[in-house]
This record gives structure tokens, C-alpha cells and sequence, in this order.
């Protein structure tokens, strides 16, 4: 059993020996990260620390709390020391002895209490016993100011039990000081009895309120960390959804400028025209990218697509039917349109794309086809990866891989939404099917 909780120690410890590897609790923001990052990544010090920044805040938290807070009252034990340097104290060799080994004891238990390992571990317990008995034994021996060793043992009885078995323990412990101080002094060494019972309950309570907060707080800055890589990972992905459609639509439209220039002028302008146009909307959609107000329209990326997929010479075929779509499954199913249609364009080498959307009371199913080399079967790229986190937080689907003939399909699925908006400039009436041919 120790063993076990010597492992489990370890395990708990070790993301906090290496939290500084990453960069101060794995918070490494950017100079203007401000509001997503930034300030936090600036670094948690923990407790060893004079304090920690949060914001443009500084949290001050001064030292751990460990084994010293408890040693002044040790002091407590200065009357019977007395009386056994006075000579008043009967056997005073086996006086002195206990009284070593009491604090020796009780040292060793203050500085394994404000561990959950250490103060769980077997040889405390064996400690506290050996404490409780030999306070009974130099009570029971010699009465007086010794008896004020239960309250002694109440402190580190409070510093260790915790939990239910707390109560029954200190009542016990108080019970026992106080049918030995009524013996030893009569009426007067019932105090000693609530003396105990105090010293054991206001420890218990004050170092579980210290630990209760020292635990929320780690929560706090683990929360902080897991919001900022939250962050992060949204960010990185509309970033890989942005750039790279605009720079599969920007390569194919200048390679189409190449081409045409030396014959058609007019025509190679009309396409710098586009690289301009897809620039800047680029640049537009960067912007709302990163304030995270971004909201995908489905008609626009399927004209998108269709535009994109035609300049790289791939006739395209886009059918869109059923009622209209939720905001947000619109937006989704954007997003997996941009991604596959930049897929065919840098992958299939197909000479047709079929883009279907279908909608029903219950779902709403977007199948992209392609006639191409069916490449891609092996582990998804970043980009359907990511796609498919989304759309399963979602409650939806994607799937994708070589069709049985040649090609390459990929399928999004997504539970319809109640939908109160109006319809999309795309959707086509009375849910009657709609073929736009490039």
C-alpha cells in the first residue's frame, strides 16, 4: 500500500517539477496576446515564488506553508523542561528521554503534514501512534505540566487526520487527556481534556481551509492554461482553413495569369484582378479570424469552391436541396466545402467535382466526389482532422476515402437545427433541388 502511494505521489508531482519547461506553467503568449494569452503567458510561479502576474496584477502569495508553523508550540513543553533541569522531576533520565523522543516525533510529523503524500504515508501513522502513546505515558507518569502534552498531540493529531475519522479521533483523544488529567490533578486536569479537543479541531480546520485554497487555486491556473490552449488550437485551425484556400486560389489564378498573358491580355488582368480580390478578402477574413466573430456562409463558399475548382480546369457540379440550414451548421459545413475543395485542387488531379447538399427534418448531409487519383486514404491531414473535432462537438460526422471506382469522397453530416433565420441566397424553394453547372 505504500508503494502505491509513494507512485501515485510521484505521478501527482512530476507536471509540477516540469511545468516550468514549458515556458512558465505552458502559457507562452504573445507580445499582444492581450485578452487570449498573452498576459497569461507571461508565467505562473507557483508557490516558491514572491508572487505571480496576473493581467497587469501582481498576486502576492508569500512562502508555502510547512512544518515551522507548528514548532512554536513546542514551547509548550517548557514547564516540564524546567522541572526536570530543577531537579523536581522524579526518574528525570527517563524524563529527559521522553521528552527528546516527544519532540523528535513531533517535529517529524509537522513537516510531513502539508503533503498529501507524506502525511497519508504508513510511517507518519506509525509516528502519531508512537507520539500518542508516549503522551500518555508521561502524563499518566508524571502529571503536572506534563499533562500540557495532549494538547501538543492534539495539534499534530489535527495536522494529519482528515475527514471523517477526524471527529471520532479527537473526541477520543480528548477523552483519554481527560480521564488522565482527572486523575493526575482532579478537577483542574479536565481542562486539559478541552484544551485538546480545540487544539485538534482548529488545526484540522485551518490546515484543510490553507490546502482547500491552495487546491483552487491550482484549478484556477489550470483552467486559465486549458481556455488558452483551447485558444490556441481554434486559432490554429481557422488560420489553416483561411490560408489555405486564399493561397490554393491564389497560386491556381496566377499560374491561369501565366498562361494567358502572352496570348489573351485582357483575360491575364481579369485574374490579377481576382489574386487582388481574394487578398483582400483574405486579409478581411483574417481579421475576424483572429476577434473570433467569424461566421461561414455556405452559399459563399460553395460559389467559392465552384470558381476556385474551375480555374484549376476541374468542371464542377454543386446541387443544393432541403429547408434552410442553422447559422451554425452553415458555417460548418463552409468549412469542410473550403477544406475538400482545396484538397482537389492541390491533391486528386480529378477532372470533375461533384459538391451535393441535401437536408432533411432530421440532417443535413454535404458529399463532395471527385474523379481524381482517390489519394488521401491514409490518416487525415490537419485540416479534415480538425474539421471532424468540430463537427463531432457538434453531435455530427465526418467521413472520408476512396470511392469504390477512382476518386476521392468526403461526407459531413450535421442533426438539423431549428432554424428561424431566413433562407441563404443558395437554398432554392420549397426544397425543390437546384443544379448549378460551372
Amino acid at each position: 500500500m505504500a508503494r502505491k502511494n509513494r507512485v501515485s505521489c510521484r505521478l501527482r508531482e512530476w507536471p509540477e517539477r516540469h511545468v516550468g519547461r514549458d515556458g512558465g506553467g505552458g502559457l507562452q503568449g504573445g507580445e499582444g496576446g492581450e485578452g487570449r494569452g498573452g498576459d497569461e503567458g507571461r508565467g505562473v510561479e507557483g508557490w516558491g515564488g514572491e508572487g505571480r502576474e496576473i493581467g497587469r496584477r501582481t498576486e502576492h502569495l508569500g512562502p508555502p506553508p510547512n512544518g515551522f508553523v507548528l514548532l512554536p508550540w513546542l514551547l509548550m513543553g517548557l514547564g516540564a523542561i524546567s522541572h526536570l533541569l530543577q531537579g523536581e522531576t522524579p526518574n528525570p533520565w527517563i524524563g529527559g528521554l521522553g521528552v527528546l523522543l516527544f519532540n523528535s516525533l513531533y517535529v517529524f510529523i509537522a513537516f510531513r503534514a502539508f503533503d498529501r503524500c507524506t502525511r497519508e504515508a504508513r510511517a507518519t501513522r506509525i509516528a502519531l501512534v508512537l507520539l500518542g502513546l508516549l503522551t500518555v505515558a508521561l502524563a499518566a507518569g508524571y502529571g503536572g505540566n506534563w499533562l500540557l502534552f495532549f494538547p501538543l498531540l492534539g495539534l499534530a493529531t489535527g495536522a494529519i487526520v482528515r475527514g471523517r475519522g477526524l471527529g471520532p479521533v479527537s473526541l477520543a483523544l480528548s477523552t483519554l487527556a481527560g480521564v488522565i488529567g482527572g486523575l493526575r490533578e482532579g478537577w483542574t486536569g479536565l481542562n486539559v481534556a478541552y484544551g485538546t479537543f480545540l487544539s485538534t479541531m482548529v488545526t484540522a480546520a485551518i490546515l484543510s481551509l490553507s490546502e482547500a485554497v491552495r487546491e483552487l487555486r491550482d484549478t484556477r491556473e489550470e483552467l486559465a492554461r486549458t481556455a488558452v490552449e483551447k485558444e490556441r488550437l481554434r486559432f490554429s485551425r481557422d488560420l489553416h482553413d483561411l490560408l489555405g484556400h486564399t493561397l490554393s486560389v491564389i497560386v491556381v489564378k496566377a499560374e491561369a495569369t501565366r498562361r494567358l498573358a502572352p496570348r489573351d491580355l485582357d483575360a491575364a488582368l481579369g485574374q490579377v484582378a481576382d489574386i487582388e480580390s481574394v487578398g483582400r478578402q483574405a486579409l478581411t477574413e483574417i481579421r475576424e479570424a483572429v476577434t473570433g466573430y467569424r461566421e461561414g456562409s455556405l452559399a459563399t463558399e460553395l460559389d467559392r469552391a465552384r470558381d476556385l475548382l474551375e480555374a484549376a480546369g476541374i468542371g464542377t457540379v454543386v446541387r443544393q436541396s432541403g429547408p434552410p440550414l442553422a447559422p451554425q451548421t452553415a458555417a460548418l459545413l463552409g468549412w469542410v466545402v473550403r477544406e475538400s475543395a482545396t484538397n482537389v485542387v492541390r491533391h486528386s488531379g480529378a477532372a470533375h467535382c461533384e459538391i451535393e447538399v441535401t437536408g432533411t427534418p432530421d440532417e443535413t448531409r454535404l458529399v463532395i466526389t471527385d474523379d481524381g487519383r482517390g489519394e488521401g486514404s491514409g490518416p487525415p491531414g490537419s485540416g479534415l482532422k480538425g474539421l471532424s473535432e468540430r463537427l463531432t462537438t457538434a453531435g455530427g460526422s465526418l467521413t472520408s476515402g476512396p470511392t469504390s471506382h477512382a476518386g476521392f469522397r468526403v461526407t459531413a453530416t450535421l442533426p438539423t437545427a431549428e432554424n428561424t433565420a431566413p433562407p441563404a441566397a443558395a437554398d432554392t424553394p420549397d426544397g425543390a433541388a437546384a443544379e448549378l453547372r460551372g
